[in-house]
């Protein structure tokens, strides 16, 4: 069910009114990766542009994909990382969180692979829009991207205060209706640069940023012991995190 509702958000993505939410989300990450830095990258979730963090400064990109025949991409879910913890710079999630029955689990893992002072970018559709109206009507169809769960800015902003992130930026994007029409969505163009600040909260789409914070907790030292007890391996514990470990030395 995973990958084909993802295989059905991606067809979305080729149709116009898909396009042009694409070209809209493109332009404005290749404005706000290029100040994000790191060694390594990490994409998350369905986007209709096929270079969608070319913008960012860090060369090394992953994308995680739900369907293992993509061998170009790395296999998983996005719930359960096959990536060491603290391993990750820049993490952008693209409309993943709307269509996955558990989206705290995503964003604990996330903040899991993330290392300190590391940063997520989310994607997502705004429920208090025209699209979230228009979502109301048509989710019983089943079809993409209405069947997704919207969340709002401010409902995802206090997700990731809790696990310890602040958020640095904000933004709506594309704040015409969605229509299908080409020649209707030609003349409504006009709405994506006459809409004043303050209606910036309707838009159809949204762009988060986030920055984890680094732990402020004072180690406690070990009491020492005159006679320690000797670590044998049978004393060893396996570590929980298993897969791909990112070189953080290169």
């Amino acid at each position: 069910m995973y990958t084909r509702s993802h295989q059905a958000f991606k067809n979305w993505y080729q149709s116009h009114l898909g396009q042009l939410l694409a070209e809209a989300e493109f332009e404005r990450l290749s404005e706000i990766l290029p100040d994000l830095f790191g060694f390594h990258l990490l994409q998350i979730g369905v986007h209709g542009h096929e270079v969608l963090c070319q913008a960012s400064r860090i060369t090394h990109q992953l994308q995680l994909e739900s369907d293992p025949e993509l061998s170009s991409s790395i296999y998983g879910h996005a719930s359960r990382l096959p990536f060491a913890s603290e391993s990750i710079d820049v993490c952008v999630v693209s409309h993943s969180l709307e269509f996955d029955e558990d989206p705290h689990a995503i964003l604990r893992e996330i903040d899991r692979v993330l290392i300190p002072e590391g940063h997520i970018v989310v994607l997502g559709f705004n429920p208090y829009s025209f699209w979230g109206i228009n979502r109301f009507f048509r989710a019983w169809r089943k079809q993409q991207p209405w069947l997704g769960q919207f969340y709002g800015r401010a409902r995802l902003k206090d997700w990731l205060s809790v696990l310890g992130f602040d958020c640095i930026h904000a933004q709506g994007l594309f704040f015409r209706p969605p229509v299908q029409n080409e020649k209707i969505m030609q003349k409504l163009i006009f709405m994506e640069n006459y809409v004043p600040d303050w209606l910036d909260i309707i838009a159809g789409a949204y762009i988060v940023v986030a920055r984890k914070r680094t732990s402020t907790l004072t180690p406690i030292g070990p009491r020492w012991k005159r006679n320690p007890k000797k670590i044998t391996n049978s004393a060893l514990v396996e570590p929980s995190t298993r897969g791909i470990h990112c070189d953080r030395t290169r």
